[in-house]
Parts: C-alpha cells; sequence; structure tokens
C-alpha cells in the first residue's frame, strides 16, 4: 500500500463528515437564516429615516426605538380594528343567517319547482357526517393552532430583534464587514449596501404611498355605498393589494365584496367592477410614475422574480424578491457596457416589407392564377420582371 493512501482517506473521510456535518447545520438553522434575511430586508428599509433622525442629534439606538414603536404600535391598532370589525360582521352574519337561508331557499324552490324548508335543510346540516367530522378535527387541532401562534409571535419577536440591531448598529457593521476586506473592494461593497438602503427603502415608501392612495379611493367608494366598516375595510385594501405580491389585490377586494354582499347584492357588484378599473388605473398609470427611480425594472422581470422568489423561500421570497432584483440590476448595470443603438425602423416596432401585403396575396390566391386581373396586378408590381 502506498504511504500517501492512508493520509488521502482519512482526508477524504474527513471531508465528507465535514459536508453532512454543514448540510445538516443548514437545515436545522433554515429558518433562523430566513428570519436574518427579513431582519435584514426591514433594516433596511427603515434605514433612511433611522439615518435622518440620527443626522438632527437623536442617538442611532433611540431613533430606531421610536421608528419601530411606531410600526408596532400601527400594526397593534390595525389588527385590533380588524379583529373587532371581523367580530361584529361574524356575530351580524349569524344573526341574520335564517333570513338569508329562506330568501336562497325560496329561489331554489321557485326556480327548480321544488319544496324545500329550512328546518329540513337545518337538520339535514346539523346532523351531517361531515360537520360532526369537522367539529371532532376543529377540537382536536385546537393545540396545534395555539402551538403554532406561539411559534409566530417568537418568530415576530426574532425577526424585530434581529432588525432593531442591524438598523441601530448599522455603522458598525458596515465597518466590521469593510475591516476584513482590502479598500478596493471596501468601496463596492459600501456602494452595493447604499444601492440596497436606497431600492427596498424606496420600495417600501412607494409601496406605501400607493396603499394610502388605495385605502381613500375605495374609502370614497364603501362610504358612498353606506357599506359599514368602511375606514377599516380601505385600509385593509390598501395594505394587502400593495404588500401580498400577486394575488394580493384579490385577496384585498374579497373582503369588502363580501361585506358589501351583506348590504345588498349589487353593491357586491360595483365594489368588483371599482377593484378591476382601480387596479388597471394602479398598474398602468399610478405604479409606473412612483416606482420609476425607487424601483426601476420592467414589469415581467418583477412578476419573474415573484415566482422565483416564491419557489426558493415562500412567501418570505416572494416579498423580498423586487428590492432585492432591483439592486443587483442597479448594482451591475455599472459594468455593463453599453453602446448606441442604430437609428433603424426595427428598433421602434417597424417591419420592412418583403413582398406584397398579406391581404393582396389572399385575395390572388382566391381570385386563382387564370384570372386576368391577377396577372395585370402581378405585371405591375415591382420586381414582376425578374430584376431587383
Amino acid at each position: 500500500m502506498p504511504r500517501w493512501l492512508p493520509r488521502a482517506m482519512v482526508l477524504a473521510l474527513a471531508l465528507v463528515a465535514c459536508f453532512q456535518l454543514g448540510s445538516w447545520a443548514f437545515h436545522q438553522l433554515t429558518g433562523l437564516l430566513i428570519n436574518v434575511l427579513i431582519a435584514f430586508f426591514l433594516a433596511l428599509a427603515v434605514e433612511p429615516a433611522v439615518s435622518w433622525m440620527a443626522a438632527r442629534g437623536l442617538r442611532r439606538g433611540f431613533a430606531t426605538f421610536i421608528v419601530f414603536m411606531s410600526v408596532v404600535i400601527a400594526s397593534a391598532g390595525f389588527v385590533t380594528l380588524m379583529g373587532s370589525m371581523l367580530a361584529g360582521q361574524i356575530v351580524d352574519m349569524v344573526e341574520d343567517f335564517p333570513d338569508y337561508l329562506d330568501k336562497v331557499i325560496s329561489w331554489i324552490n321557485q326556480t327548480f319547482h321544488t319544496d324545500l324548508s329550512r328546518v329540513e335543510v337545518q337538520d339535514s346540516l346539523v346532523h351531517s357526517d361531515w360537520l360532526q367530522k369537522y367539529v371532532q378535527n376543529s377540537a382536536s387541532g385546537v393545540l396545534d393552532v395555539s402551538a403554532q401562534v406561539l411559534g409566530g409571535l417568537f418568530q415576530l419577536l426574532t425577526i424585530l430583534l434581529f432588525s432593531f440591531y442591524f438598523a441601530a448598529d448599522g455603522p458598525r457593521l458596515r465597518r466590521a464587514l469593510c475591516s476584513v476586506l482590502p479598500p478596493a473592494k471596501q468601496t463596492e461593497v459600501l456602494r452595493a449596501w447604499e444601492i440596497a438602503v436606497d431600492k427596498t427603502g424606496g420600495y417600501l415608501y412607494s409601496r406605501g404611498l400607493m396603499a394610502l392612495i388605495s385605502g381613500v379611493a375605495h374609502y370614497i367608494l364603501l362610504q358612498t355605498l353606506d357599506v359599514p366598516y368602511a375606514p377599516v375595510l380601505a385600509v385593509w385594501v390598501g395594505l394587502v393589494s400593495q404588500f401580498i405580491p400577486t394575488i394580493g389585490t384579490y385577496l384585498a377586494g374579497a373582503l369588502p365584496m363580501l361585506i358589501a354582499f351583506t348590504v345588498d347584492p349589487w353593491y357586491a357588484l360595483w365594489v368588483l367592477i371599482f377593484v378591476v378599473i382601480y387596479q388597471q388605473f394602479e398598474n398602468y398609470v399610478l405604479q409606473p410614475k412612483l416606482t420609476a427611480k425607487s424601483v426601476d425594472i420592467h414589469p415581467a422581470v418583477a412578476f419573474g422574480s415573484v415566482i422565483a422568489g416564491t419557489a426558493l423561500l415562500g412567501a418570505v421570497g416572494a416579498l423580498v424578491a423586487i428590492p432585492a432584483v432591483a439592486t443587483l440590476q442597479a448594482f451591475l448595470g455599472a459594468y455593463v457596457k453599453r453602446y448606441d443603438v442604430t437609428d433603424d425602423p426595427r428598433v421602434h416596432g417597424h417591419r420592412r416589407r418583403v413582398g406584397p401585403p398579406l391581404l393582396a396575396r389572399v385575395r390572388r390566391a382566391l381570385r386563382g392564377p387564370n384570372d386576368p386581373d391577377a396577372a395585370a396586378e402581378a405585371e405591375t408590381r415591382p420586381g414582376a420582371d425578374g430584376r431587383p
């Protein structure tokens, strides 16, 4: 046996063991790494506000505390209002459920010539096997739901603590990172950090402004239709439609439509029409103007980045995908060499005509080869004599 073989075998086994240990540790710490990623982007988002307050004499830690307390108080107030609204609305719907059921049953009897009664329908629902199984599963899943709620609160607290430290100790973190890099690399890292702060903060602030405009517009509509809980529903539509990618618009519009349906079914239709029209106005008029400077990426690229982020990290990836792609695009834009575009009509979407138009070719095909008009048209067409 060669002398180097035992040493090589030990080295190979050590590398395999290190790889397995690293893979196990990565899978165990995936949740923590995702929380740190969320906290980092949240710290980047509040960095402009914290820096603005610190530049005016406040200590950075106290400025960070003020910003985070404002966010927490606003979030807690919104959740409290939504909870009270939903609780009151559910109570009203339960109290009015017999009247709704009577209307539905009468419509079914008139339309399909049946003879249903509310008592029979209620008895069949109460004594159904599906309802009994659902109640049993719900009762057994109370502990699981409680554990998930506690885990979610702990995860939220972890994210807030990490983001607080990232924002409060941002300059110290940058100095620690630059201390292990050569001067040329330090400049690039600081430039990337600055771009990330601008893009992330600009993305969230522009989304907040669009949420405000959307909330005001939907509040006017709901107040005009005399839909209950119009202020809370307007805040719901504004926040959900802007901060939940892709499906946020549909989730945001579903709740006001449901509440409006309890008042008048036609009101639900009016809410649906307004949501669709406002969404088109936002996509093609409002959003390009507000995000042109903060997040200057193509809508198709934004949509693809959201899908890719969802596939990689789930809901977290969907939230951080757009600012991350905008940061990467802005950072790499300085290293991509660009040239002047030639003044060719095809650049502007104008195609060069080669041969007769399509309509003329269809007409000649319908006339046939022996038609005298087709032959005369072929003789007068440019290039019919064989010359280019």
